[in-house]
C-alpha cells in the first residue's frame, strides 16, 4: 500500500479547515492517508475541527507560510507529499487522482495550475494580474516553464526533500519549490489544471507586500543559483 502524507498550513481557518479535511478521500484500498495541520497559534476553533477529523495537529509558533512547509515536511512520514490551503479554495478531493498522475507517469513532482479553471470572482483581478506578474518572472529569471508559480497545491515524491535546498520562510517558498525541483533537481514534473474555488473566511494575503517580496525573492534566488555555478 502507498503512502502519502497531506500537509495544510492554518491560522485561524476555524470556518473552513474542517471542510477541507473532510473533503480529503482517505478510505482507499491503495492508499494510507496522513493529515497534517501545522498551526501558527490559531485563536479560533482550528486546532479542535482539525483534531476532531484525526488530523496531527503540529503547533508552530515562528510565523510564515514557508516555516509552516517546513515544519510539516519534517514530520511527514509518507512515501508522497500533497499539500493544500485549508480555506477550501483547493479540490481536496482529487489529490489521489493527482497522485496516480504522478505514478502513471512516474514523475517527481506535480504542481497544480489555478488560473485557468478558478471559479468566477474567486480570485480579484489584482490578484490575478500579480500571479501573472511573478510566473512571468519565475520563469524569466530561472529558465523554467509553468503557469502558476504561486499554487499551493503539490504532489511529489518526499524524496526530493533530501535534494533540493529550501530556504524561505514566507510565501516565495511556494515558487522557490518549483525553481528547485525543476531546475536544482531537474524532476520529472508535470502541471495540471485544477478548479480554483472561493475560499472561506478572511484571506490573511497582503497582496501588495507579499507580491513585492515574492519578486524581491525571485532576483535574490537568481543571483544565488549563477554564484553556485560559478563555484
Amino acid at each position: 500500500m502507498r503512502t502519502l502524507t497531506v500537509v495544510i498550513p492554518t491560522l485561524n481557518e476555524g470556518e473552513s479547515i474542517g471542510p477541507t479535511i473532510d473533503a480529503i478521500p482517505r478510505n482507499l484500498d491503495w492508499l494510507e492517508v496522513d493529515i497534517i495541520v501545522v498551526d501558527g497559534n490559531s485563536t479560533d476553533a482550528t486546532v479542535a475541527e482539525a483534531e476532531k477529523r484525526g488530523a496531527r495537529v503540529i503547533n508552530e509558533p515562528r510565523k510564515g507560510y514557508g516555516r509552516a512547509y517546513k515544519t510539516g515536511f519534517a514530520a511527514a512520514t509518507g512515501e508522497f507529499i500533497a499539500t493544500l490551503d485549508g480555506d477550501t479554495t483547493y479540490p481536496a478531493e482529487i489529490i489521489p487522482h493527482v497522485l496516480a498522475l504522478l505514478l502513471n507517469r512516474g514523475l517527481d513532482f506535480i504542481t497544480c495550475n489555478r488560473l485557468t479553471m478558478m471559479d468566477t470572482g474567486a480570485m480579484s483581478m489584482t490578484h490575478r494580474m500579480g500571479n501573472w506578474s511573478l510566473t512571468m518572472a519565475t520563469n524569466v529569471l530561472h529558465g523554467i516553464h509553468i503557469r502558476d508559480s504561486q499554487s499551493g497545491m503539490w504532489v511529489f515524491r518526499r524524496r526530493i526533500l533530501k535534494e533540493i535546498q529550501l530556504t524561505s520562510d514566507g510565501m516565495p517558498l511556494s515558487e522557490e519549490i518549483k525553481i528547485e525541483a525543476v531546475w536544482r533537481l531537474n524532476a520529472k514534473y508535470a502541471e495540471v489544471p485544477i478548479r480554483y474555488s472561493h475560499r472561506r473566511g478572511v484571506s490573511k494575503l497582503r497582496v501588495w507586500r507579499d507580491g513585492a517580496n515574492n519578486l524581491l525573492y525571485l532576483f535574490r534566488k537568481r543571483i544565488r543559483i549563477t554564484r553556485r555555478r560559478s563555484l
